[in-house]
Parts: structure tokens; C-alpha cells; sequence
């Protein structure tokens, strides 16, 4: 199939096609943001499928605080435009954990590590970060760690 950034060309040219004006704009943003993070740094450079799915999951998260921004401001139509834009990102995103599966897998990967204290949350938060991979937002994992540390 490719990568992940020709999925995402791919995807704009039949948006633009069927004319998705919605879309097509969200997928030149998410596609300017990957070009932008392929040229940071000292040479230009391919970006894994991975860093693409890190870039994305950005740009949904600025979505989704906007969204709310906008809301919180009494400015609904903006709020519904970022929503969608959301959205859209979201199909090239992983499935999210729900708080469930989230708490079984913090668990699982704590006592993996033999973690057990507040005080080793950076070297525990490093692992499950990598067992999460992208699956649940930073800030998620964060409080699950933290209160099973605690506990």
C-alpha cells in the first residue's frame, strides 16, 4: 500500500476530486505539517510511519483544544469545524484505549518492570508510553501511572 504520507495524498486527491472542501483542507494541513516536521532539523529527511502518526496525533490534539477553546467562547460553528477536522484526522490515527484497557495495560507493564514507587514514574512512564504506542493521549497515561504508583 505505502506509507502513511502517500495514504494521506492519496486521500486528498480523491477529496479534492469529489470536491470535500472539509476535507481537502485538513488533509493539506496535516500533509504541511508533516513537510514542515520532514525539513526541522539540520537536513531534510523522509519521516517514518511512525513520526507521521506522532505529527498527526498532534494536530488532532490541537483540534480537539480548539474545539473546546471555541466552545468554552460561545463560538459554536468554529467549535463544529474543528470537531470535524478532528474527525478526519482520527481515521489515520490507532484505535484509542479506553480507561479500562488503559488501567490493564499500566498495570501489566508496571509490574513487567517491577515498578512501584512515585518516585521511578519517569522510568515507568517511559515503558508504558512504549506499550501504549500512540493509543492513548500523554496526559491519560500520565494520571493511570501516577495513581497506580500511589496506590
Amino acid at each position: 500500500m505505502g506509507t502513511l504520507k502517500d495514504l494521506l495524498t492519496t486521500d486528498l486527491r480523491a477529496a479534492m476530486k469529489a470536491r470535500d472542501e472539509l476535507t481537502t483542507s485538513t488533509l493539506r494541513l496535516a500533509l504541511a505539517a508533516v513537510g514542515n516536521a520532514e525539513v526541522a532539523g539540520v537536513a531534510k529527511r523522509e519521516l517514518t510511519d511512525d513520526e507521521v502518526l506522532g505529527v498527526l496525533t498532534k494536530e488532532a490534539k490541537k483540534r480537539r483544544e480548539a474545539a473546546t477553546a471555541y466552545a468554552d467562547a460561545g463560538r459554536t460553528e468554529q467549535a463544529a469545524k474543528e470537531t470535524a477536522e478532528g474527525e478526519i484526522l482520527a481515521r489515520y490515527l490507532p484505535t484509542q484505549l479506553d480507561d479500562t484497557e488503559l488501567a490493564e495495560l499500566v498495570a501489566r507493564t508496571l509490574a513487567a518492570g517491577g515498578f512501584t514507587t512515585v518516585n521511578q514514574m519517569g522510568p515507568a512512564m517511559k515503558a508504558v508510553q512504549a506499550a501504549v504506542a500512540g493509543r492513548a493521549e500523554g496526559g491519560r497515561v500520565a494520571a493511570v501511572v501516577r495513581s497506580q504508583l500511589a496506590a
